[in-house]
């Protein structure tokens, strides 16, 4: 059989729901025909399970075939978007997904897509200053913004806004094993975070009970007094949240700051949580909410117990490879129109 013959067989499969099939069929094509750039997106699809999340070795198989289409068809903004999103989100290889999303601006650099991934990686290691030069560019770049991109950019920018104004001291850096924010995160390693909604109803649930109680005595009867206490009310539940948010952060920065040393771990290979901390049960909670493949690839670095090395920093890509010698984006007449893609 030939090539082909086996990339239908692999279509068959597929419309049948035999993902396992469809899997051998396309590896059997890329065996005759290691350009059939198809074949190995399907791979990149099949690799990962239908309904649940990827372990390590299923996440590092479609990643492998993401790399194979890109080199194929450079301009797959597709297998760039899901390799991209493997690399960080399941894997936590967050230096390498900064440089990979990097290469997709160079081959895509309206897509706005990379630009707001970098923004979050770069806010999840504490890179507040280069997280807001890519939210500036993107409106200085022209970049199309999608509605649940648009709500997401506006999340990030609040984080960034806040972190910029704080001292930077209070940005905590794993990699420094003197930072002061290793005495807070050893006081409450023993502690599990605090939810966000039991301070919400701890904080103004007994407010709205009052309101309740006495809003006939202080609006009266009627359509006038149901309206005002119902903005009352509405009123309530904002300051409640955004009080509550505030309590939240507040408290689990501890929580939060282990968060970002595990990420560190994840993306060096290397590792700098103290023991006393790794086995204590915020450490342990933390861990078993993050993906499978990460939890198996964290766990892999522990074993292999690589220290971070003392001057350690973490490696950025030129982010503005894809300009051009004036700093300027190219847009020549050749260039392929790429369609945006929106936020999953």
């Amino acid at each position: 059989m030939s090539a082909e013959d086996y990339y239908l067989d692999a279509i068959a499969a597929i419309d049948e729901g035999d993902r396992e099939t469809a899997l051998n069929a396309a590896r059997k094509v890329v065996a005759l025909d290691s350009e059939h750039v198809d074949s190995w997106w399907m791979i990149a699809d099949l690799e990962l399970p239908a309904s649940s999340a990827p372990n390590l070795k299923q996440a590092s198989k479609s990643l492998s075939a993401c790399r194979k289409v890109i080199a194929i068809a450079p301009d797959r903004v597709d297998a760039w978007i899901r390799g991209g999103r493997i690399l960080a989100d399941e894997l936590g290889m967050y230096e390498e997904a900064l440089a990979w999303w990097q290469g997709c601006r160079e081959q895509a650099p309206f897509e706005v897509v990379p630009v707001i991934e970098q923004t979050a990686i770069l806010t999840d290691l504490g890179m507040y200053d280069l997280a807001m030069d890519r939210l500036n560019g993107i409106l200085e770049d022209n970049l199309d913004i999608g509605t649940q991109q648009y709500a997401r950019i506006a999340r990030l920018h609040a984080i960034v806004r806040k972190a910029i104004a704080q001292e930077k001291s209070q940005h905590f850096k794993p990699w420094e094993k003197n930072h002061p924010g290793w005495n807070a995160l050893t006081l409450r390693a023993n502690k599990l975070p605090v939810s966000e909604n039991l301070l919400f109803m701890l904080s103004t649930v007994p407010f709205l009970m009052i309101e309740v109680f006495i809003s006939r005595q202080l609006f009266g009867e009627g359509w006038q007094g149901f309206c005002l206490t119902s903005m009352l009310i509405l009123v309530t539940v904002a300051l409640g949240m955004r009080f509550s948010r505030r309590i939240f952060q507040s408290i689990n920065r501890p929580a939060f700051n282990l968060l970002r040393a595990m990420d560190v771990e994840t993306s060096s290979g290397c590792v700098m949580i103290p023991a006393e901390i790794r086995t204590q049960k915020l450490f342990m909670f933390l861990l078993s909410k993050r993906p499978i493949a990460y939890q198996e690839r964290l766990n892999s670095i522990i074993e292999q117990g690589k220290k971070l090395p003392r001057n350690w920093e973490i490696s950025i890509p030129d982010l503005d490879s894809h300009l051009d010698e004036i700093g300027i984006i190219e847009d020549d007449d050749e260039q392929t129109e790429l369609a945006s893609y929106e936020e999953e």
